[in-house]
């Protein structure tokens, strides 16, 4: 058992990066936190860590301890979960990773009607500009949109989305809307910094066409937030997530333009490394999403029914 602590203890360690966050976390002392560290490396009689008063570094015995300790964990729960059929009661710790936008907007509200029904999970959100990598950063669940590139992932989509471009009616009507993709060249454009998608390029397909526009603005950011603020005073043509701009689409403070062709797929999915036995707070996260965003998102409705109902 001391053995399991002891890759417990590393494992946390590494996730949490520092001998002080993790004292932080223990309710301990750092002290405390590097003489255990000490115990297990004179156990097993080789240094894991490089480590000064401001950080840590692994060495390739830390790393073999790691890799090989991380997995063995993995597989002990697992075990644990066959052997006891835990998956009737989700319980311990679920670590969840979402952008900032709608992180906060709807995972945040997800996660708090979440610990309402299953109280013995202990969720902690990560919220960050870009997806993170599940296994380095030992994420339970990360929520994604669109195409999954990493194979490893097994992603369920929990609720539809679409991109859209739109503008300002007070834009439009000074510059005129466009009626090609390639006019947009010739257009304000507010361009957004996310993921690793090539800043400023816009793909569009239309039945077997298919355009790529590079488009430009005198405004650009990195946050989604400050775009629509800018598109709603008039800066120029955006491409945003219905989920974010949906409301004011149906005010039609926002006018979509272009709508006969289409942008890439912006779906919902909740995805999570493949293993044998998935965790039982695991499967109950994202089946509590997928019946969570089926009755909250208001986004799903087509923008006609939208501009309908206004």
């Amino acid at each position: 058992m001391s053995r399991i602590a002891d890759l417990e203890f590393f494992v946390d360690l590494l996730k949490h990066g520092s001998l002080a966050a993790l004292a932080r976390e223990l309710g301990v002392t750092p002290p405390a936190v590097s003489a255990r560290l000490a115990q297990l490396e004179k156990r097993l009689g080789v240094r894991l860590l490089n480590r000064t008063t401001r950080r840590i570094s692994v060495t390739h015995e830390g790393e073999l301890y790691l890799a090989t300790g991380a997995r063995l964990l993995g597989e002990l729960e697992d075990l644990e979960q066959l052997v006891s059929n835990s998956r009737a009661v989700p319980k311990g710790r679920l670590r969840v990773n979402a952008s900032f936008g709608f992180g906060r907007q709807h995972i945040a509200p997800a996660i708090a009607a979440f610990a309402r029904r299953y109280p013995q999970v202990e969720v902690q959100l990560e919220l960050t500009d870009r997806s993170l990598n599940l296994a380095d950063r030992a994420f339970d669940v990360g929520i994604r949109f669109g195409e999954l590139p990493d194979s490893r992932l097994v992603a369920r989509r929990v609720v539809g989305n679409r991109r859209l471009l739109c503008a300002a009616p007070s834009y439009l009507a000074e510059h005129g809307v466009p009626a090609t993709p390639r006019e947009l060249q010739s257009h304000q454009c507010i361009v957004l910094r996310q993921n690793d998608s090539a800043f400023g390029t816009w793909h569009f397909t239309k039945g077997s066409r298919q355009e790529t526009v590079k488009v430009r603005g005198t405004l650009t950011s990195n946050d989604g937030e400050a775009g629509v603020l800018w598109a709603l005073d008039g800066f120029g043509i955006m491409m945003r997530s219905m989920w974010d701009i949906h409301a004011h689409v149906a005010r039609g403070q926002l006018v979509p333009v272009l709508e006969d062709w289409e942008l890439p797929s912006a779906d919902v999915y909740a995805v999570y490394l493949e293993r044998a036995t998935v965790p039982a707070k695991v499967t109950a996260f994202i089946d509590f999403l997928v019946e969570w965003f089926g009755r909250e998102a208001a986004w799903v409705a087509p923008v006609s029914a939208q501009l309908r109902g206004k």
